[in-house]
């Protein structure tokens, strides 16, 4: 990039960045998510390291939060209250190391250790103690003046209101810390915004911000907020960090016991895993850890670049959603023939994982985004799939991004490419295109389907590109010489290869229909399928309207069901894999428990205690139904974390829905 890109890149991401910021910490509200915000504060700060001249007094990374309320008197801090810069890999935090080590002697970057905290999502505060009585509480506001919330602060329980006598709380200092809610408290709050009909509060930091920020503190108290102390800015002579928070919990202030004295990086990074992975057992939102040099001395030393001190920094955990650009849009053709548009994306980290490309499902959703080759855009990620593009960012426009248009012809056979009437997707009209044959190879030997261990798509494609196999029929023919002509495919690879291959020669009757790969035939259609019909055989010989009579399958899906077995090919291909001794069984699981018989379950978002099969297999082990979408005959609607489309269409409909919690007590 240019030094003139960078700076057009950069004016335009101070704009949007600043509206954001506003928006959240002076409205108590926001329209992206903090991981996209924290995003592009991460990209601007990278590029006023690269390019340090076009670092300006205004830019977001030399203010702090936002301008104090009217509504409320202000309140002066004595010593700016500063925000910290984030780092969101080892890479970012070894590179933070470097820098503050460039500022020291050999002797004092020799003894630098760390202190780590929690990094809690909630709202940074002042508390001023005359003669050990709380005299002044505020919040940050700009840094240099807050709002004076007194009286909202001293509805919080864990906050004192006059500290221990004879335990250093005769004099008067101050106090930072930040207050919070917790995870119990904000679901409860939220239920009651519910039954009154009002909007339910988007996260806790908001809900917390927006309490402490009452004019009434009777409203305050009701919302039960908590409080950790974290630093202690009055100076008392300690040497460190750590003996700060020793001294505020003496002095009667509530700190938190996770946090933890680290000797070297690699324990703080030992650190961030190990409040990674209990992050949803603690009660309360935390997105990271603040890592901050031990040493008192040399924290000050380090001083203060734009609004963060050099001597902290939060180390964030990886995020769920995260800004990029989409470099450019490529259609992907599936086993169906369907035309999946699919962008490519400038490498970004989400979720803990690089990421470069992202579903754009069909032409219909590019519409609705607005979304143009081009388009800075945010990308969310959960579990391990394909990301999706959440929203597209105008505002970054330069004018020269182009937009997509679906081929007339199909890019990998040439074929013309139709779009069916009443249909939102565009599909290759080529029944024998290449490219479909090999996007079902790969789901015939998927986890839900075959599940042969060991093939993935680069060995597919060079059994396909070699001739070796035409249909999946040929795998289960396949000998261990006939790889042996394959350039660096090793004796033993080969060996292990067959064998997982004979492995899967025995399968169960749901997972066989759905590595058919019936357009519209998922998982749960293939269960009910199954437990219809017992057997293949039945389904080859049934007629459009026995399909039609099974409950949850809609006309559309019966239709390509019936088209699928009148088609003499298909009915040669099952022909063909008998022949090659696949073995089909049908096991109907037996239970004398059957509680669910007659409940049908829909499950959304990410489930903490199980996974998604275990739970769908316990739904079936006890008479229940499981469903991929939401209906008005859906019983059940088991929201995880991170729900999606589903939670709200569940809502809508009046659907029940049930946390995790309820729902494993339902199995029971």
């Amino acid at each position: 990039m240019t030094k003139k890109e960078a700076k057009q890149r950069v004016e335009r991401l101070k704009k949007i960045i600043n509206h954001n910021r506003y928006l959240y910490h002076v409205l108590d509200r926001q329209e992206i998510s903090d991981s996209a915000l924290d995003s592009l504060k991460k990209e601007l700060f990278d590029l006023e390291t690269q390019f340090p001249e076009l670092i300006t007094f205004d830019s977001p990374t030399q203010r702090v939060a936002g301008k104090p309320l009217d509504k409320f008197e202000k309140a002066k801090h004595s010593k700016q209250m500063l925000s910290f810069n984030d780092a969101f890999s080892e890479q970012d935090m070894d590179g933070w190391l470097k820098r503050v080590s460039k500022l020291l002697t050999r002797d004092e970057v020799e003894k630098i250790d760390f202190y780590c905290e929690l990094k809690i999502d909630g709202l940074a505060i002042e508390l001023v103690y005359e003669k050990g009585v709380l005299s002044v509480g505020s919040t940050r506001g700009d840094g240099e003046i807050g709002e004076n919330v007194t009286q909202n602060l001293k509805t919080v329980e864990a906050i004192p209101l006059e500290l221990a006598r004879g335990k250093g709380g005769d004099g008067s200092f101050i106090v930072r810390g930040e207050v919070f809610i917790s995870k119990k408290e904000f679901g409860k709050v939220n239920i009651e915004q519910e039954k009154s009909g009002l909007p339910v509060y988007a996260n806790p930091r908001n809900l917390a911000a927006g309490s402490i920020r009452q004019l009434n503190p009777k409203i305050t108290a009701i919302r039960r907020l908590d409080s950790f102390a974290y630093d202690l800015i009055t100076d008392f002579g300690l040497e460190t960090h750590e003996e700060k928070h020793k001294l505020l919990k003496k002095l009667g202030f509530k700190t938190n016991f996770y946090n933890r004295y680290c000797f070297n990086l690699r324990e703080v990074f030992q650190f961030h895993k190990e409040c990674q992975k209990i992050r949803e057992k603690i009660p309360y939102d935390i997105d990271g850890i603040v890592v901050i040099v031990n040493s008192n001395r040399i924290f000050e030393k380090l001083g203060v670049v734009g609004k963060a001190p050099r001597g902290a920094i939060a180390y964030k955990f990886p995020v769920k959603q995260a800004t990029t650009v989409v470099e450019d849009i490529k259609v992907q053709i599936g086993r169906t023939g369907a035309l999946t548009p699919v962008a490519r994306l400038k490498p970004i980290s989400v979720g803990g994982v690089v990421v470069s490309r992202a579903t754009l499902h069909n032409q219909d959703e590019i519409m609705r985004l607005g979304v143009k080759i081009g388009d800075t855009v945010i990308v969310g990620r959960a579990g391990d799939v394909v990301p999706d593009i959440i929203k597209v960012l105008p505002e970054l426009r330069t004018g020269k991004e182009k937009d997509f248009k679906m081929p007339n012809v199909c890019p990998v056979c040439g074929s013309k490419i139709v779009k069916p009437s009443k249909e939102i997707i565009y599909r290759c009209s080529n029944q024998d295109c290449f490219a479909q044959k090999k996007e079902y190879f790969y789901h015939f030997v998927s986890k839900k389907a075959f599940d042969v261990r060991g093939l993935g798509p680069k060995i597919a494609d060079r059994l396909l590109d070699e001739g070796l196999v035409s249909d999946p029929a040929d795998l289960f023919g396949i000998a261990e010489g006939d790889l042996a002509p394959l350039e660096r495919f090793a004796e033993k690879s080969a060996a292990n290869l067959i064998k997982s291959i004979q492995n899967r020669k025995n399968v169960d009757l749901p997972k066989f229909i759905y590595s058919l790969g019936i357009r519209n035939v998922g998982e749960e259609t293939a269960f009910d399928l199954a437990d219809h019909f017992r057997n293949i055989e039945n389904m080859e010989r049934a007629k459009l309207e026995d399909f039609q009579s099974i409950k949850d399958i809609g006309p559309i899906v019966a239709n390509s069901i019936f088209v699928w077995f009148s088609r003499k090919a298909n009915l040669e291909f099952l022909n063909k894999l008998k022949t090659a001794g696949i073995s089909i069984r049908y096991t109907k699981k037996e239970n004398k428990n059957q509680k669910l018989s007659g409940k049908t379950f829909v499950i959304t978002g990410i489930l903490v205690g199980q996974t998604r099969k275990q739970a769908k297999e316990k739904i079936r082990a006890l008479g229940g139904d499981v469903s991929e979408s939401v209906s008005k005959n859906t019983d059940f609607l088991v929201a995880g974390l991170e729900p999606g489309s589903k939670y709200e269409n569940g809502k809508k409909l009046g659907v029940k829905i049930i946390n995790e919690k309820e729902f494993s007590e339902m199995i029971l």
